[in-house]
Order: C-alpha cells, then sequence, then structure tokens
C-alpha cells in the first residue's frame, strides 16, 4: 500500500502537535522527568495546600529549587516538605520559608525569604521559620462574616 505525500506530511503534523501537547503538559504542572539536582533542605508546614512534588522554590521571583517530597508527619500532623536547592547557592539559616499563591486562581510556589544571619544553612538542615498556606475560603468567610469558619455561632453549644 502505498502512501500520497500528503498523508505523510499530515501524519507528521499530528505527532509533531502531539508532542508539543506533551511537552507543554510537563512544563505547565511542573512535573519532572529526572532527579532534580541541588542539595536537600527541609521544612514544616501546618498546611501545604496546593503544593506537591516539582512545585518551584523561588527567592525574589527566581525558580532556586523544587519540591522533591511531600509528606506527613504522624506524630505532629504537620506536613514535611523536602526540597532541592540550586548547588553553590547558599541561604542564611534565619531564612524564612512559605507556601505564596501567584494570585486569586494562579498556581501555588515555595518562597524563600532571605534572614541576615551569619551562619547559612546546610545540606539536609531544616527551615526554623515557616508560614503556612492561606486558604481562600477562610479569607472569603473573614472579609464577609467578620469571623472564621472554626468559630461556633453565637449562643451554639461549645
Amino acid at each position: 500500500m502505498a502512501y500520497r505525500p500528503w498523508e505523510i506530511l499530515l501524519g507528521a503534523a499530528v505527532l509533531s502537535v502531539a508532542a508539543l501537547f506533551v511537552v507543554f503538559a510537563l512544563r505547565t504542572t511542573g512535573t519532572a522527568l529526572t532527579q532534580a539536582q541541588g542539595y536537600p533542605l527541609y521544612a514544616t508546614f501546618r498546611s501545604a495546600e496546593g503544593v506537591r512534588p516539582g512545585t518551584e522554590v523561588r527567592l525574589a521571583g527566581v525558580k532556586i529549587g523544587t519540591v522533591t517530597g511531600l509528606s506527613l508527619d504522624p506524630q505532629s500532623f504537620r506536613a514535611q516538605l523536602a526540597i532541592a536547592v540550586t548547588p553553590g547557592l547558599e541561604l542564611p539559616g534565619d531564612s524564612t520559608i512559605q507556601v505564596a499563591s501567584e494570585g486569586l486562581l494562579g498556581g501555588t510556589f515555595i518562597e524563600v525569604l532571605p534572614g541576615g544571619g551569619l551562619e547559612n544553612l546546610r545540606p539536609g538542615d531544616t527551615f526554623q521559620d515557616t508560614q503556612s498556606a492561606v486558604s481562600l475560603i477562610t479569607l472569603l468567610l473573614r472579609a464577609f462574616t467578620g469571623s472564621d469558619a472554626s468559630e461556633a455561632p453565637e449562643g451554639a453549644a461549645p
């Protein structure tokens, strides 16, 4: 069976578009096909809502690493985060790490706010100052009702 030249070109175009969609999907979801390079650091959060392995770690808006692991500590019930930071980048030991959002409908990323300490974090160290994710629903409840969802309404039995 002989194929016409336009059929071959059409097939090549379809395969090219499919490959572009795969590359686009991998880049926008933060999926990495290779192991993240860098030295490991750790942090614990009360809430790591929206964070998953592959999430970007940024400093001053520049990507400096990725989240390599996320687990739950069964004793403290806190989220444990493992990140890989770019080799050669030394972060002060009193740096803060927080879960941040790119906007109301944007994605989540981890932001590092450098401290001013003289000692630097070494591979395997844990961030001491962390700030958890803020729930959009909780913020809306506070804005419109002036209370938190966890508070009991007035007159209700505890």
